[in-house]
This record gives structure tokens, sequence and C-alpha cells, in this order.
């Protein structure tokens, strides 16, 4: 099966769906799965939307509005809806999925909608709410099974079987103790198949990988690829068990942080909507380029101060590009390398000494092998072989910088506790500009003048 794509005939089809309609909409939605009809969401118009909504049962209306992108808004449209189909929605969503849809609503919004609520659902929804997003606490689910440690093995199961009626799905069974201490897992297949006088305590395994509530969404994420879970318990500093973060979650963390990460090395920032439009995108984007502006302004103070070098010597002009461009682009590299590194691993001091010095090598032997090639073009074209000389120091010596300050500067800035992707990308295309035009000039003015 083939992930789905937004096609124009689909688009077209439930269009006029909507035209020929209710009975007509009815059939055609039925060949759409409810993520493919959020996805289709994203051509159609609010109304068409609130329409489709209205039409679906709460059930499969509540799935499409889960499934949603963040940036089509399922929040004002959730809010648009009669107040009676919009319980019936949130009652349907998991808490932590209603909880991350409504906490995109003003403060009136969001009261207005919990006070619909069943006590229980407007309850669990408000604690969620309390938690920052991107913490443990706002990706988990307080929906989960758990059992009691003393249970036998029919007890315990009888006790899935009453928690489970109210979940769609499970995939961990959470062990407690008479005070509600989290004690431990127990998968269903080690109670299944236990002897039949078996008791949890004998099954339990105590060395479970849990979180804080406060724990970072990439570190939940980063621990439930290392260790392979489908899921993982959120405990407080008593030890009792909150709720769970599920595999699915994370995988929407991990494109959402990988996202983020792309936007902040090209100088975007994070809160530009992709699908925004562009005032959004001037606003996102104009503070960097001002920054990179003031940056430029130096490297070109370098230019001006060799001035006489380049009247003396025009053809240094043409060379000096490539320089820059070479050592902003082998930067580039060494800086994405790095902050992906920096992003999966908790790099100790001697894994980042071994990363600058990988980094150095890569550019010492990148940049004599492009320096040869350039010397041997000004060598033939220019018929000047100092010039050649020059041109291969300067080579060398811009990529050996670029490879220490790509893979050096996020390093550092992670160290003092500033995102490296953020301000890494500016920092060393002023370095690679600035040593760039530094090296090739000065060289030309001591070897050629």
């Amino acid at each position: 099966m083939q992930s789905f794509e937004i096609d124009k005939s689909d688009v077209l089809k439930v269009k006029n769906a909507i035209l020929a309609g209710d009975e007509t909409l009815k059939i055609v939605l039925e060949e759409y799965h409810a993520s493919e009809i959020a996805i289709l969401f994203e051509r159609l118009d609010k109304s068409e939307q609130r329409h489709i909504i209205n039409l679906l049962p709460a059930e499969i209306a509540s799935e499409i509005i889960s499934e949603m992108d963040e940036e089509s808004h399922p929040e004002d449209l959730l809010f648009e809806l009669h107040p009676d189909k919009r319980t019936e929605i949130v009652e349907e969503l998991d808490y932590d999925d209603a909880t991350d849809i409504i906490s995109q609503l003003e403060d009136h919004e969001q009261k207005e909608i919990l006070e619909d609520l069943t006590e229980d659902h407007a309850s669990e929804i408000r604690n969620l709410l309390t938690y920052d997003e991107k913490t443990a606490g706002g990706l988990m689910n307080t929906e989960l099974i758990c059992v009691n440690i003393n249970l036998t093995k029919k007890d315990a199961i009888d006790e899935i079987i009453r928690q489970s009626e109210e979940m769609e799905e499970f995939y961990t069974i959470y062990v407690v103790d008479d005070e509600e201490i989290f004690k431990g897992i127990v998968s269903l297949k080690d109670i299944i198949k236990a002897k039949h006088n078996a008791k949890i305590t004998e099954l339990v395994k105590i060395d479970a990988v849990y979180v804080h509530p406060d724990t970072d969404q990439e570190e939940v994420a980063n621990l439930i690829s290392q260790y392979n879970l489908t899921s993982i318990p959120v405990i407080d500093e008593h030890q009792k068990l909150l709720g769970r973060v599920t595999f699915d979650d994370v995988i929407d963390v991990m494109e959402a942080e990988s996202t983020e990460d792309i936007l902040k090395i090209s100088g975007v920032s994070e809160d530009e909507e992709l699908s925004g439009n562009w005032v959004e995108a001037v606003k996102s984007r104009l503070p960097w380029l001002i920054i990179n502006l003031g940056t430029a302004f130096l490297a070109s103070s370098v230019v001006r101060y060799f001035d006489p070098t380049i009247k003396l010597i025009p053809s240094l002009a043409a060379y000096m590009t490539i320089i820059a461009g070479m050592g902003g682009n082998a930067a580039t590299q060494a800086l994405a390398v790095t902050v992906r590194r920096i992003s999966l691993y908790d790099l100790t001091d001697k894994q980042a000494y071994r990363t600058v010095l990988k980094e150095f090598t890569v550019g010492l032997i990148n940049g004599a092998s492009n320096g040869i090639i350039v010397f041997i073009f000004a060598f033939f074209f220019d018929g000047n072989p100092m010039l050649g000389l020059v041109i291969f120091l300067a080579m060398t010596g811009n990529l050996i910088i670029a490879g220490i300050t790509g893979a050096g500067i996020p390093l550092i800035l992670k160290r003092v506790g500033i995102d490296p992707a953020i301000a890494s990308s500016i920092i060393i295309t002023t370095f690679t500009d600035v040593f760039g035009f530094l090296l090739i000039l000065g060289l030309a003015s001591k070897l050629l003048l």
C-alpha cells in the first residue's frame, strides 16, 4: 500500500460530491481513510471541512481532526462546530490529542469547550494543559492499563479486560503497588504464558525505562528509539504513574524536531509555517537576513583593506568568490553532520574533540584536493604558478577553517546553553568569508607583490 498524496482528481471528486448532496458525499468519503480525508482538507475551504465533519459520525470525525496537520489549524475547525457536535468529537479523542488541539485556542475558547464536557474528560484535559507541550507531560496520554503487583494471573487478566473496554489499543501493562507507586511493566504475552497460579510480582520487569513529566520531548523520542519501546511511562517525583507516551506521538515529535532544525540552520524562524503567506515569511526571515547583512559588511571590510592588491592583480577578484563559496559549502556540510550528531547523542568531551579532529582532517584533504584543481587551472589559464600556489594555500586553509568552525561552533554553543541550530550558520558563514578573503588576499600581497 502506497502513502496517500493529494491529487486534483480526489479534491474535485469530493467538491463535486458536496454539491451533489449528503448521500453522494457519504459514498465518496467511504473510499478514503480518515487520515487521507485529513490530507484532502488542506485543499478544501473551512465551510467544506465543516460540512464533512458534521456529516460524519463523531468517531470518524475525531480521527480526521486528530490527523490534520497543525498548520491546517484543526483547533479553529473544532471550535467553529456546533457545541453538541464539538463535545462528541472531543470526548472521542484521546486525552493527549484533545489537549494538543485545545491548547492552541484562546483561554476563553478553551473554557467554553471544557465546560461542555463531562467532569472526568474536562478534569483530565485541564490537568494535561498544565504541562509544557514540548515535554513528556505535554505528550502523554493518561489512558493506560495498570494492574496491582499483588494480583494473580486470573485477577490481572480480568482487570485488563475491564480496563481495555475504554481503550482502542494498548501495548504495555503497567504495574503499581497499593500506594499507586510505579513498580515496572509486564507484557500481555508473559501474563498469558504464565502458569495459572502465577502472580504479577513474579512477572514484572522492574528495570523499566521511564521519564518525568518535565523531560524534553526530544529526550523522550531518543529513549523510545534507543530501547525500541512501543510506549514509555511518565512518573512524578514520588514515583507515581501519571501516564504514557506512545511511539506514534514520538514519530510526530521527530518530524517536528527535524523540520525545526532544518529551518534554524537555514536562518528561518521555527514560528514560520510551511504553508504560511508571504507576510509571515518576511517577518520570520528578515531579522536573520539583517544580521547576516551585518556580518557581510565585516567580510567586505577585508576586501576594502586589500583594494590596492586587487587593483594590481584583477584576477584575484574571480578567485575570491571561489574560495569563499567553497568554504561556505564545506562549513555547511560539517555543520549539518554535527548538529544532527548533537541532536542524537549527548557527546562527551572526548567525542566532541574527535568530531572536530575528524572535520579538520576532512577539511585538509578536501581543501588540498580542490586546491590542486584550482592551481592547475590558474597555472594554465593565467600562466602564473605563484598565483596558483596562493589559491591552493587559500583553498586548503579556508576548508580547514570551515571544518573546524562547522563542527566546533555548534559544540561550543551547545556547551553554553544556546541551540546550535539557531546561530551556527551565521557565525560559520562569517568565518569562511572573512578568512577566505583574508587568506587569498593576504597571501597574494606577501607572495605576488
